[in-house]
């Protein structure tokens, strides 16, 4: 699926475009799954398991900032991610036996849908290596008015930076740090229907909607299957105990088998701890946190 020089391209900087990963059947299926969920959630007044709400959200302008774990709540979403030239672009980067760590939509709704703050994956979940990323599948088109996803170049080979705040793990970066240099940002813009890839490590993040139209992306994390997670990292998985741990990871298989020979690699660390004062999802534990915004 991949060109040499894309997979270099990717190795370099941290992030990768691809364009056209889903077929015009594939995006035509999903968001018509997409439609129904928010017109579901016309009817729901808290956050559940299935819904994160967004401030101003009521059955009459749905808004929400997610939905929770969409490959959990259609299969169609789980063949996509192993069936698909999602799969393809998957194993061209993380090789054959892969897993994930989670999903998730993203929506922002027209007029100020929540921004999420810059940061790093990693910093939530670090594992013993970092062969790890998050595929961004667009399913609206989206410019620079409707919150695109940015990244920094290369930020995926520097420091982890601090998340904390205030003696907390808050989920976003300073826009103070020395290292944090927002000058460099790119903007992945695209149509409906292309892919994002960016690296566990890659410094990232999104400003609010302020367009009439919405902006819904999907989002999966996964990881080579060698890739183990560290305890204390901010995951469900430490409260399963070893045979649920077992159990849970028999689900996650995306491609190959599952590895018991976990890879060890020098990767700067930075653990979330002390918890973050509301971490039941980035957007709760980012406006909890109390971080300045980069976003004004």
């Amino acid at each position: 699926m991949l060109t040499e020089e894309q997979k270099a391209f990717y190795a370099e900087n941290g992030y990768l475009k691809v364009d056209s990963v889903l077929t015009a059947d594939q995006l035509s299926r999903a968001q018509s799954i997409v439609t129904d969920w928010i017109e579901g959630s016309r009817s729901v007044t808290e956050s559940d398991d299935l819904y994160d709400l967004d401030q101003g959200h009521s059955a009459e302008t749905p808004c929400l900032t997610r939905v929770k774990l969409p490959h959990r709540n259609d299969p169609f979403f789980w063949d996509l991610l192993t069936a698909s030239r999602v799969t393809e672009v998957l194993n061209d980067l993380l090789g054959p036996s892969t897993i994930i760590n989670t999903s998730k939509l993203n929506c922002k709704a027209p007029g100020g849908g929540a921004a999420v703050e810059w940061h790093q994956d990693w910093a939530f979940y670090p594992a013993t290596n970092d062969d790890l990323l998050a595929f961004g599948v667009l399913l609206e088109d989206m410019d620079e008015e409707n919150g695109p996803l940015m990244v920094i170049p290369g930020s995926h080979r520097g420091p982890v930076l601090s998340h904390h705040h205030e003696g907390h793990f808050c989920g976003a970066v300073s826009p103070d740090d020395p290292d944090f240099d927002l000058s460099k940002a790119v903007t992945l813009t695209g149509r409906a229907g292309d892919m994002t890839v960016h690296h566990v490590r890659a410094l990232h993040g999104s400003a609010p909607n302020r367009s009439t139209r919405a902006r819904k992306i999907l989002f999966y994390e996964c990881a080579s299957a060698d890739a183990w997670p560290l305890l204390g990292a901010s995951s469900y998985i430490h409260g399963l105990g070893q045979q649920g741990f077992w159990a849970d990871l028999q689900d996650r298989i995306i491609t190959g088998e599952p590895c018991f020979t976990p890879r060890l690699e020098q990767v700067p660390v930075r653990m979330p701890l002390p918890p973050a004062k509301d971490n039941t999802s980035i957007f709760r534990t980012q406006m909890s946190g109390g971080m300045k915004s980069a976003f004004g």
